[in-house]
């Protein structure tokens, strides 16, 4: 098989895999890592649903992530993350994304790891500056040099997100190729 082409599963294949999988598969990376895009494809394909854990701690509290944070600070903010992917985990077996810094927290990180399985999509600090500086919604990189920021951020957290279960490297390219990767990573995993 030439080098640039990615292996892929057949619906058969998958179809094992899923029924293999008794627990959620919970996404943990860097912002921009595509844990969101990823996780959508990666559900699609396992026939389950998928949700984005700052999306519903941004329903329950009725509050931005950003508002949250400015409001009350980061502890608190770390305190209602864990309990919505708690909440989560315990309502699904299906896929989960987080945000870039629930996994670095240790009692959100070890009840991942205890009841899911974890997956760190990693990418290089340049793939995730070209994909942050699409839109300007990120408020960690709005006061300063995105390119340090992230690079400052994948050190810190690198520690943390090693000790997901699986991880998984994905690029420039189609995030199908990534969702698959994450498949066979789980199927050897399992």
């Amino acid at each position: 098989m030439p080098t640039d082409e990615k292996a892929t599963l057949g619906e058969a294949e998958i179809g094992a895999i899923a029924r293999r999988i008794d627990r959620p598969i919970v996404l943990v990376g860097l912002m921009g890592a595509g844990k969101t895009t990823v996780g959508r494809k990666l559900a699609a394909l396992l026939g389950s649903d998928f949700v984005d854990a700052d999306e519903e701690i941004e329903r329950a509290a009725q509050q931005s992530i950003p508002e949250i944070f400015e409001t009350y600070g980061e502890e608190y903010f770390r305190d209602g993350e864990r309990r919505v992917i708690a909440r989560l985990m315990g309502e699904r077996d299906g896929v989960i994304a987080t945000g870039g810094g629930a996994f670095v927290n240790d009692e959100t990180r070890a009840l991942i790891l205890e009841k899911a399985i974890a997956v760190w999509i990693d990418c290089s600090v340049e793939t995730l500056v070209e994909r942050t500086g699409r839109r300007d919604t990120r408020p960690l990189l709005r006061d300063g040099d995105p390119h340090k920021i992230l690079t400052r951020l994948r050190d810190q957290r690198e520690p943390a997100y090693s000790e997901a279960q699986i991880r998984v490297q994905s690029e420039n390219g189609p995030h199908n190729n990534t969702a698959m990767a994450i498949l066979e990573a789980i199927d050897r995993w399992l």
